[in-house]
């Protein structure tokens, strides 16, 4: 059993001990580790790997999918049929069964891909020191102690505890959230609580070097890394049942009891009034299988899969299908920041240059956009000009584009980036300024130097420029440009232009001075010539301000979750409008402070977090779902994945997003669009409503045909209609209506409703109460017409197929009814034109049914003449008053709302 790696909860906190400190606890060497130690460690510490949960076998995974109740009944109820000598409804809940049965397997089977992306991230190689020598090696095979190589371009294959920086600079949003590339040093830190965004000695493994070079100690491996853990609460993260799944288990138990009464009142009642008992028992046992909806699971699979099909015009892919209905009662959205409520593109958006402040318009890598002075656009001016010349040219990031489908994208840094795309709205040219101004030299970025230079030549001659820290480049600066021409920079004028600075960093502005000086390199870097400063950012998606109100609107809560600075998310929250007045910010490091107790009493106050770790984000979804809120939880990197899966509903940025994200979240955004989102949540609650209509209309059918039995034994008249009557009515008729209604066009204010309590089930006080008001007046409606028919000397089988064909039409009705449970029948009755081709379609089968000789007889039925359409018809139409009515008595609030 391999031994623990040295990164755990009681090992050394290793970004606050010297480099040469660390070195020595782990009894590693400038020459590196000797090939003979390496291999005792690798025996020690197993390979540089993330480890797999046992996998669970496909034929577990299909065994499970019988365990739901409704399959259960649905098998009883084939068998049962078959019994009865139904083959052809015994066959086709079979189908129905296998169907939702496999698909559930291919679903189960595909949902923990996560760990494996999850491992396609690591490094397949290293570059080490061992025995003083330099080696390519796997970086399964890496130990703690060796020491690696890391140059731009690289995958970091393990964390290393920096020794040796140049320049070096790691691309780490997809592990910590951060949007620009992190400068690495290897300076001790303070802090043993420091959030791994901060841990600027740290490489961590999975990360990307995107500049410079280094080298560096393994200081963990495999499951000890940072990504490790985060493979770690994967594999102990369950996925939940949804609310609908939840919801249709309670749904198959009541109906299972019901079934079950049923059968026995009736075979009892039977049996009381001398009736054969085979006889009883067979009709009683239809009657059962009549009462359990058979087609459910095959609705609501329709309904999710015609739902998913919309989601994909709305560029939402579902990975599972329930999950589209845990859309509909969301409550809560914790979003992760980069990427997901921003672009994850940096882009220059206030300048300063001779004096003035320019805003600049547009966002991302589209060279698009204007400079604005006091809000209106303005052609830039040659002070301006000046600035961006100069950041371009002491850049070494190129823009690339436009691609066939018109995007740009940038090659390089991405805050050099951000100063390219600036100069193009300027409509100055990269390629054309390098060949004009030709480099000739550089001193390149250094943490100790906060600048970098590059040496140029034009036709006036050398000269250099420098862009950096405003504070370091302002004390090498001793003039300034102003619009007219060069002056000195005065100190008072210096600390005007610091202060300037700070203001632009307090809106979450990264700042850069740009200054320029002629001559060579040996006056490079003093005695400058201030051109400028330029703030930049990862800016806000334009439309996903307008999503947020919408949320609100619909009672959803937006919450903040990144790994950025709290400065950046408190300035990105505010501009979309997510910080409330009275929200509060909190940090990875305060949030450490608080037990679970605490965030449960204060997370509802709590908008925006900041400098959070990957078990951060999962405390804050677990400790809002301890609310008994429905969580969705959005992100596009491996720090997210933890949190994806635990959510209720996980949502992946599909450009921006990891392999990882993706093959944690239940659903992926193919735009990375966060309105997207809400589209998505509307499309939840129609699918879910179109469900309970499907069943409201069901049950209440189901209702009347029960009562209507009963009734007639307790009153001691004949049976009204044949077992086999009863099985048509439940498999032909309820079946096609009741599935144009899984289809149903959404109700108009569905997202100005408050999302759905999923504790309190699928059905409210009005849907219950409409279910008893039409299965009730089926009920006495039948009742008194077939003992009107027998009184008025009609032949029982004329009696019969009169409340046969009542029956039919009533469900009819009730099916445009229940399009809604509150709205009246009139208001756009035929909206839903699969309905309108079920009903007719039936009412021809009707027809058949009642006038084909071929018919009649195994179906037991009469040919009425045109008195008895006119009776029934006119029976059948009564139940529009009576359910408009108890919908006008739903809309005044009498019958209060459950969920």
């Amino acid at each position: 059993m391999p031994k623990e790696s040295p990164e755990s909860d009681t090992s050394p906190q290793w970004h606050t001990l010297d480099a040469d400190e660390v070195c020595r606890l782990l009894d590693s060497s400038a020459a590196g580790l000797s090939g003979a130690e390496a291999g005792s460690r690798f025996a020690a510490y197993g390979p540089n790997l993330l480890s797999s949960p046992q996998r669970i076998s496909p034929w577990q995974i299909l065994l499970e999918q019988f365990k739901n109740v409704l399959i259960v009944i649905l098998i009883l109820a084939a068998g049962l049929s078959l019994f009865l000598g139904h083959g052809v409804e015994s066959a086709a809940i079979a189908v129905i069964v296998g169907f939702a049965a496999l698909l559930g397997f291919f679903q189960e089977y595909r949902a923990e891909r996560a760990l494996e992306a999850l491992r396609e991230m690591a490094a397949p190689t290293a570059r080490v020191l061992r025995d003083g020598e330099e080696l390519e090696v796997p970086a399964q095979s890496l130990v703690p102690g060796d020491l690696v190589l890391l140059a731009a371009g690289d995958r970091v294959p393990a964390d290393i505890r920096v020794c040796e920086a140049m320049n070096l600079r790691t691309e780490e949003s997809s592990l910590t959230g951060e949007s620009r590339a992190v400068p690495k040093s290897c300076q001790v830190l303070a802090g043993t609580l420091l959030p791994l965004g901060d841990r600027s000695n740290i490489c961590f493994a999975g990360t990307t070097v995107s500049y410079g070079r280094g080298r560096g100690v393994v200081v963990a491996t495999g499951m000890a890394t940072e990504f490790g853990k985060i493979a770690g609460l994967l594999q102990t993260i369950t996925t939940e049942k949804t609310p609908l799944q939840k919801g249709l288990d309670r749904v198959g138990i009541l109906l299972a009891r019901a079934a079950l009464l049923g059968v026995l009142i009736i075979f009892g009642l039977g049996l009381l009034r001398g009736e054969d008992w085979l006889e009883m028992l067979l009709f009683a046992v239809a009657l059962g299988v009549a009462v359990v909806p058979e087609a459910l699971p095959a609705v609501v699979t329709i309904s999710l899969a015609l739902g998913v099909q919309r989601l994909v015009r709305r560029h939402a892919l579902m990975r599972r299908l329930p999950a589209v209905e845990t859309l509909g009662c969301t409550s809560v959205i914790c979003s992760d920041k980069t990427g997901t409520l921003t672009r994850d593109e940096m882009t220059v958006r206030s300048c300063l240059a001779a004096g003035t402040w320019y805003q600049v318009s547009g966002a991302g890598y589209q060279p698009v956009g204007d400079f604005l002075q006091d809000g209106s656009p303005v052609l830039p001016p040659e002070p301006l000009l000046a600035v961006l010349r100069a950041a371009v040219l002491s850049s070494d990031a190129r823009l690339l584009g436009p691609d066939p489908d018109g995007q740009f994208r940038v090659k390089g840094d991405p805050t050099e980036g951000a100063l390219v795309v600036a100069a193009a709205k300027a409509g100055i040219d990269a390629r054309l300024l390098d060949t004009e101004s030709p480099r000739l030299d550089e001193i390149p970025f250094s943490s100790e130097t906060k600048r970098m230079t590059t040496l140029h030549r034009d036709a006036r001659g050398s000269f250099a420029c420098v862009k950096g820290a405003p504070e370091v480049l302002l004390d090498a600066c001793s003039r300034v440009r102003t619009a007219d021409g060069e002056r000195e920079l005065s100190d008072a004028a210096r600390e005007e232009l610091k202060e300037a600075a700070r203001r632009m960093a307090g809106e979450a502005l990264r700042v850069l001075a740009v200054a320029r000086r002629a001559g060579g390199r040996e006056d490079a870097e003093r005695g400058l010539t201030l051109l400028g400063l330029l703030g930049m950012s990862d800016p806000p998606r334009p439309e996903a301000a307008e999503a947020i109100r919408t949320c609100r609107e619909a009672g959803i809560r937006p919450v903040l979750i990144t790994g950025d600075h709290p400065v950046t998310a408190c300035a990105v929250a505010r501009e979309l409008g997510l910080l409330r007045e009275a929200g509060r910010v909190l940090t990875g490091p305060e949030l450490e402070t608080l037990d679970d107790r605490e965030l449960d009493r204060t997370v509802s106050e709590i908008d925006v977090y900041a400098r959070v770790a990957p078990a951060h984000k999962l405390r804050v979804v677990a400790a809002w779902q301890r609310q008994g809120q429905v969580v969705a939880m959005t992100g596009d990197g491996v720090n997210d994945a933890p949190a994806l899966k635990k959510a209720d509903i996980g949502i992946a940025m599909g450009i921006t997003g990891t392999a990882v994200s993706k093959e944690a979240a239940a659903m992926t955004l193919t735009d990375d669009n966060f309105a997207s989102i809400v589209a998505a949540v509307a499309e939840g609650r129609a699918i879910y409503d179109n469900i309970r209509k499907y069943l409201m209309y069901l049950l209440s059918s189901n209702l009347g045909e029960i009562g209507l039995m009963a009734g007639t034994l307790l009153l001691g008249l004949p049976l009204p209609l044949s077992a086999v009557q009863i099985l048509y009515v439940n498999l032909a008729t309820d079946g096609l209506p009741a599935l144009a209604l899984a289809v149903d066009p959404a109700d108009r204010d569905l997202m100005r409703r408050p999302p759905r309590d999923p504790q309190h089930g699928i059905f409210n006080r009005a849907v219950v109460t409409l279910m008893l008001v039409g299965g009730g007046w089926s009920t006495l409606v039948n009742l008194l017409l077939f003992a009107l028919a027998l009184g008025a000397g009609k032949p029982a089988s004329e009696a019969r197929t009169m409340t046969f064909v009542s029956l039919v039409l009533i469900e009819f009705f009730k099916a445009y009814h229940f399009r809604s449970d509150r709205a009246s029948v009139f208001r756009n009755p035929f909206a839903n034109r699969w309905l309108n081709r079920a009903i007719l379609w039936e009412l021809v089968l009707l027809m058949c049914v009642i006038y084909l000789p071929l018919l009649q007889a195994p179906l037991g039925t009469y040919p009425l003449p045109l008195r008895d359409w006119l009776i029934v018809t006119g029976c059948a139409l009564s139940i529009v008053p009576i359910l408009e009515l108890a919908k006008w008595f739903a809309r005044r609030g009498s019958l209060g709302d459950l969920s």
